[in-house]
């Protein structure tokens, strides 16, 4: 499903609620939330998260030199395996809008000793603060769902991205078969604000992003929306039955 790009409206969940207020909105689910964001993203996806990103990471096609920006990049999950892999002589941007988020990733990443090729900026995806053709590659990890108007981040992340580069989306999405959809819906609305209550103390914003992962384009259309934006040979992989989905576009 997509926003009206017409009236000041937009999702929020199952809400409808003014643009303006959205990424507000938002920053508040992830400045509660980003404490224990590592945990239960565990605890959620049984540890599947892990496969999920590692497969990103083996489509990216990054080698040494590389300039990557991890979009939406929380907790650094993917920042800490590009900065391994561009080296020295490479650059890793960890950048998301909430400083909450950013702050755990950078402890985090500090902590295992992650300093010498990572730079850590806060930053809106749907006005990126970067030159044009900056980037080899351009990751955006469960993140595109919370933005408020996608069409606008998508275009600005083909402006920084680099000719030849390419844009991985991974994103929660539809699941391909019904029974896979009825007992993914019943664990998102019945067991996940359960276990956010339980671990982070906050089923409001677990009840949240089981809504938003609903309101998000499915597979095809988010398909579409990455060739309006300019990316060609676009493509994506269904991972998990559909649960999540990898987009992979290019810029040429």
């Amino acid at each position: 499903m997509r926003e009206s790009n017409t009236s000041g409206q937009t999702h929020f969940g199952f809400k409808n609620v003014d643009k303006s207020q959205k990424a507000s909105m938002v920053a508040d689910v992830f400045h509660s939330v980003a404490a224990k964001y590592d945990v239960m993203n565990d605890l959620m996806s049984m540890g599947i998260h892990r496969l999920w990103k590692r497969f990103t990471i083996d489509c990216s096609g990054a080698r040494a030199g590389h300039k990557v920006l991890d979009l939406a990049g929380g907790t650094g999950d993917l920042t800490a395996k590009f900065s391994r892999i561009v080296g020295a002589n490479g650059q890793v941007i960890l950048a998301d809008i909430n400083d909450a988020m950013l702050k755990v990733g950078r402890d985090k990443l500090r902590d295992k000793g992650i300093i010498g090729n990572v730079e850590y900026v806060q930053a809106n995806a749907e006005e990126l603060p970067f030159p044009d053709n900056t980037f080899d590659i351009i990751t955006i990890a469960f993140g595109l769902r919370n933005v408020t108007d996608k069409d606008k981040a998508l275009a600005s992340m083909y402006r920084v991205l680099k000719p030849g580069g390419r844009l991985l989306v991974l994103e929660f999405s539809k699941p391909e078969n019904d029974l896979l959809n009825k007992a993914y819906d019943a664990y998102s609305f019945h067991l996940l604000p359960k276990i956010g209550q339980l671990v982070a103390n906050d089923a409001n914003s677990y009840q949240y992003l089981a809504e938003s992962i609903r309101m998000h384009p499915d597979q095809e259309t988010l398909k579409n929306m990455m060739e309006q934006a300019g990316f060609e040979q676009t493509t994506y992989h269904n991972l998990t039955g559909g649960i999540v989905a990898l987009h992979r576009g290019y810029k040429f």
